[in-house]
């Protein structure tokens, strides 16, 4: 399997800095690009500057600003850029048209078997791929944003994308720390589908008049977004119970409409009988035979050390809501 050493990362924003300032820390060779080289070295001077003010605040550990400075520099050219790099991470706006540009300069300059990842968020990898040679090479490799403090990252293969190039990047992302996921080319991936999901049915609570914005936001941060630091929502379905979600679905259908009505694949578990840790049997999990009292200590100890950072920590900053 190939190893990752050297990373060019084309798109020098906010998005593609803190990548390149992650991949940097975690002592990978990084080049950055931009559309002009003073583009290129206004960010390199940037995240030096950002790496440097993480460490001094104590968000990163000692050293943080030095391996940055080491191991990331700025390029004149893509071409320059690109030269001899294991992985080009393109990281310019979510734009298909400039994506496919920007993609096809890249393949028409890097080496045949240098591997190429998008950043993009939405679009389907089946609409970047033609614009890029050798396809088996090309895949989704998605940071969320910021990039150097949010830890996950999404992994999409297309059609063409070989098996390979899928091991070498998750490998180089598992060497640095990065926990990552490997899903299917369909819409929103996993993370915006689920995401745009969740700001719809928030927006609308706020536009029927049922809450504020500022209630919304209390409700789900500290409730959903407090406990999916830990669990994702699948694992809390079974720890819930699968029969208590299918009836609470059943209730919000028949109250807000379709939208809600219960997947298939919830309804045919909990009729069968699977019912999550409280019967052994999960969605796609067997808990027989599990402690799970020890699940459910986990769970306590979790909750609480986040109960203590956010106590810890003082109030987000807010700003005045405008009533226009």
């Amino acid at each position: 399997m190939r190893t990752i050493t050297t990373v060019a990362v084309i798109g020098s924003g906010y998005m593609g800095g803190g990548i390149a300032q992650t991949l940097a820390d975690a002592g990978l060779a990084v080049r950055i690009a931009d559309a002009t080289a003073d583009l290129a070295r206004t960010a390199h001077a940037r995240i030096l500057a950002e790496a440097a003010d993480l460490e001094a605040s104590g968000l990163m550990p000692t050293g943080h600003a030095e391996r940055v400075r080491d191991n990331l520099s700025w390029s004149e050219s893509l071409r320059e850029a690109v030269d001899g790099a294991d992985l080009i991470e393109e990281a310019v706006p979510e734009d298909p048209n400039l994506k496919r540009r920007v993609l096809a300069e890249i393949s028409a300059v890097a080496a045949p078997e240098a591997l190429i990842g998008t950043n993009t968020s939405t679009i389907p990898l089946a609409r970047l791929a033609d614009a890029v040679t050798h396809p088996d090479r090309f895949l989704v490799v998605h940071f969320s944003n910021p990039a150097h403090l949010v830890p996950g990252v999404e992994l999409v293969a297309g059609a063409h994308t070989a098996d390979s190039t899928v091991a070498a990047v998750r490998a180089m992302l598992t060497g640095i720390g990065r926990p990552s996921a490997v899903v299917a080319d369909a819409p929103g991936f996993v993370l915006n589908r689920v995401q745009y999901a969740m700001v719809k049915e928030a927006l609308l609570i706020v536009q029927e008049g049922h809450a504020t914005p500022e209630d919304v936001d209390t409700i789900l941060r500290s409730t959903l977004g407090f406990r999916a630091a830990f669990f994702g929502p699948l694992a809390m379905l079974d720890m819930a119970g699968l029969d208590v979600y299918a009836d609470s679905f059943r209730l919000l259908a028949d109250a807000l409409g379709d939208r809600f009505a219960p997947p298939e694949i919830l309804t045919d578990a909990a009729d069968a009988g699977r019912h999550g840790m409280k019967n052994g049997a999960g969605l796609w999990r067997d808990y027989t035979g599990q402690d799970a009292g020890a699940i459910q200590a986990w769970r306590a100890q979790a909750y609480s050390r986040m109960s203590a950072l956010l106590a810890d920590l003082p109030p987000a900053p807010t700003l005045t809501r405008s009533t226009v």
